[in-house]
């Protein structure tokens, strides 16, 4: 009998995560689930970890190579969102942003990459944002965080290729997920701003509660899971892959001025 390939998914206790985590044991994968909670759900074993403690990340990635001998898929995931006048975030806010988002996407690269190379490879999809491509106004470090992210995908996708590791970043867009309840959101500077920054965030909340379910978001990232070459960066939805070449296409002052428009 072949044995399950096996899957690891951070911050999968709810949204995208979970989505990702259900798709993947739907599709015969045997799924870890690394979440502050641990909890678990049906097939997919939660392990209570914290993606800004490398010391728990060690620990949960090589309880799982020891129980299972394997590890073929990594998803990073786990993230949250700030939102708020760039000039009046605090310093440890914005660090926060980025220990999450940045630093404990690549401490679980880093913690996967040695049982992933005794497994004879495998393949790191790292959940991005097309807030990544375009940085959206009074969300600049969630911004920042994401690109970020996708700088260190396309440097890992060239130095772990000789291992047979691949990795990639998915952009989501807008989904409809409680990532827009739990975003903190910074209040001071409207005495400078005005409206400016409660109406912008209206809109992109707006946007999210009307977005894609996670579970397309999942059914994305599966198919990347599948492809042979995937591409290094990548989104779904029309709209979305629009974005994304006009992005390439049109010059940056035009993009920025049309995202800044769109958020005004």
């Amino acid at each position: 009998m072949e044995q399950k390939k096996v899957a690891v998914v951070t911050g999968a206790s709810s949204g995208i995560g979970l989505a990702c985590a259900e798709r993947l044991s739907r599709e015969n994968y045997k799924v870890y689930s690394l979440s502050r909670s641990g909890k678990s759900s049906g097939t997919i074993a939660g392990i209570c970890c914290d993606v800004t403690d490398e010391a728990q990340i060690e620990e949960s990635f090589k309880a799982i190579f020891e129980k299972e001998g394997r590890i073929d898929l990594l998803v990073n995931n786990a993230g949250f969102g700030i939102s708020g006048a760039a000039e009046f975030t605090e310093l440890a806010q914005a660090k926060k942003q980025f220990d999450v988002n940045f630093f404990g996407c690549f401490a679980c690269c880093k913690a996967v990459c040695k049982y992933m190379r005794k497994s004879g490879g495998g393949r790191i999809i790292n959940i991005s944002s097309m807030a990544a491509e375009l940085s959206i106004p009074f969300q600049a470090f969630y911004s920042a965080s994401k690109s970020a992210v996708n700088s260190l995908t396309l440097a890992l996708a060239n130095e772990l290729r000789p291992f047979n590791i691949s990795v990639c970043a998915f952009m989501p867009g807008d989904v409809k997920t409680a990532f827009t309840a739990q975003r903190e959101k910074q209040e001071c500077g409207a005495e400078v701003y005005g409206e400016t920054i409660k109406k912008s965030i209206e809109r992109m909340e707006k946007d999210e509660q009307n977005g894609m379910s996670p579970e397309k978001i999942a059914d994305a990232v599966f198919a990347l899971s599948r492809k042979k070459h995937p591409k290094p960066l990548s989104t779904t939805g029309a709209s979305y892959k629009c974005f994304a070449v006009l992005s390439k296409v049109l010059p940056m002052s035009a993009v920025n001025r049309i995202v800044g428009l769109i958020y005004s």
